[in-house]
């Protein structure tokens, strides 16, 4: 949901100079950064954040999404960043809120800014490899460079101290670094920024009224990307170097209190599926909105912006060079997601039934023990039934302790293949290497179902935590069992399974 922007975020330094910039960050620019950039220098900057709060790693907190000790205080960060001189006053900001899409709206609609040459500041969470993911800043659209976190660090930390001594320790890192990003944004005198707001806890069913109300209050209108006047289509999914893509036209057509108005042919949208076309046309409401308040950005732009945005970990497929870094030389195409609830595995679905809706599939799951486990597997195996599920353990922020063991999301993939009447085969544990014999000993002596198919093959991998290994040995195990075209690879079920994979990835590519 829209709401009409406040006063303060009408243009307010003139248009940018010169023409749009586009924003090309490469995958490891993107993931982390390059090589060239040592995090060493921030080491005190960690250990500083590593002492505070992270309910990231100790899992959501029951008073999350209320004002005390255990949520996210207002009244807390409001003093915070009193002390640090209220730097988000400093600059007109979007923010994007909801429940779930906000982090590829906010990258689309940023990519959207950078194209028309606006000095930009992103902030979202979470991230795959660095932390210094969750900022950008600039025209670029990568990771914020490591001196400039070190330096804004060292500004500020005199008033966080005092701040955490005032408020007796009860300061998140969430909350801290939110604070240090907004300061960020204020030092570089970016024309404006754009926030992903995460909110918890008993707020998150009530988000959509909490935005009709606030925008009640202030007399503003409420627009709809779903708006009757908004058509948004994908024509057909192209590939192109390995990779697909989605070809869209978006047409937008509002004519009440607020008249939006504008119609982009042949997209081509990086991000996939039907909900980052809806993504998309939320980050053009808002690009357009931004226009009706005297923002210079045209629809050039727009269309630029939204067909350079790109996410690692979600939906993302490697290109056959990057799959090689995992050790599967062209067995299998090998698409990576964050996915972990159930609406997000149903987003995974679509995209999966729509770029590759036939031929061999296996899934690579790894999650926390927080997430609703049986809904997800249920979803996922709403659609096409899978040749190959293999569990893994994930290597998740808190350690062990937050860890969902494989054997034991096993159980429950079993208990979700049972209840929608999949027939399967409990492959025990397998090793990447002898894969292909412990498939050729099970499935061949199983027999076909009634309706001559090949069981589904369910098993877990017995590495101690993720890495290429299962990627391999699920590859190797739906090649051996299909004997058919190279099949598809999704290894899903957490962010921090998509950070192992494209970590692997990018160490095949650093330079020696």
């Amino acid at each position: 949901m829209l709401g009409r922007f406040p006063a303060a975020l009408r243009l307010s330094r003139g248009l940018p100079r010169g023409s749009g910039v586009r924003a090309r960050c490469g995958l490891r620019a993107m993931a982390g950064g390059g090589a060239e950039e040592d995090e060493g220098q921030l080491g005190d900057f960690f250990d500083y954040m590593e002492r505070l709060r992270n309910y990231e790693r100790s899992g959501v907190p029951r008073g999350a999404g209320t004002d005390s000790d255990d949520g996210f205080d207002l009244g807390r960060m409001r003093r915070l960043l009193r002390r640090l001189g209220d730097p988000h006053t400093h600059y007109p900001a979007v923010h994007i809120a909801g429940t779930k899409g906000k982090g590829s709206t906010a990258a689309f609609l940023s990519n959207i800014m950078r194209e028309q040459g606006y000095n930009v500041g992103c902030y979202s969470s979470p991230h795959l490899l660095t932390i210094r993911e969750r900022i950008s800043v600039g025209n670029n659209g990568c990771p914020v460079p490591v001196e400039l976190l070190s330096d804004i660090f060292y500004e500020a930390k005199e008033a966080i101290d005092e701040s955490i001594e005032f408020e007796n320790g009860a300061l998140t890192h969430f909350e801290v670094f939110t604070a240090l990003s907004f300061l960020l944004f204020s030092r570089e005198n970016v024309d404006i920024a754009i926030v992903e707001v995460v909110i918890g806890g008993p707020f998150t069913v009530d988000i959509e009224q909490i935005i009709r109300d606030k925008a009640f209050l202030t007399q503003s209108p409420v627009i709809s990307a779903c708006d009757p006047g908004i058509k948004s289509v994908t024509k057909c999914i192209c590939w192109d170097n390995g990779k697909p893509y989605q070809c869209c036209d978006i047409s937008i057509k509002i004519l009440d209190d607020m008249p939006l108005s504008m119609e982009l042919r042949d997209v081509n949208l990086q991000l996939l599926g039907d909900h980052q076309r809806q993504n998309a046309v939320t980050a053009s409401c808002a690009a357009l909105c931004l226009r009706n308040l005297g923002w210079g950005i045209s629809e050039a732009s727009i269309q630029a912006g939204l067909e350079e945005t790109q996410l690692p970990g979600r939906s993302q497929f490697l290109m056959q060079e990057e799959a090689s870094a995992l050790g599967v030389d062209g067995t299998s195409t090998i698409l990576i997601d964050g996915a972990h609830t159930a609406a997000s595995a149903k987003a995974l679905l679509d995209v999966i039934e729509t770029v590759r809706p036939e031929g061999p599939l296996a899934f690579v799951v790894g999650m926390a023990n927080d997430k609703e486990h049986l809904a997800f597997a249920r979803q996922l195996l709403s659609g096409r039934t899978p040749d190959v599920v293999l569990l893994t353990d994930a290597s998740i922020a808190g350690g062990a302790s937050r860890t969902m063991p494989a054997s034991s999301l096993k159980e429950v993939w079993i208990t979700a293949a049972q209840g929608q009447g999949i027939d399967y085969l409990d492959i025990g544990c397998v090793s990447s290497i002898k894969a292909p014999e412990h498939a050729r000993g099970l499935v061949g002596a199983s027999s076909l179902n009634s309706g001559g198919r090949k069981p589904m093959l369910i098993g877990c991998h017995d590495a101690t935590a993720v890495s290429c290994g299962p990627v391999r040995a699920a590859a190797r195990l739906l090649l051996e069992r299909t004997m058919a075209s190279p099949g598809l690879v999704c290894v899903t079920g957490s962010l921090h399974v998509a950070a192992a994979m494209l970590q692997q990835v990018n160490s095949v590519h650093e330079p020696s």
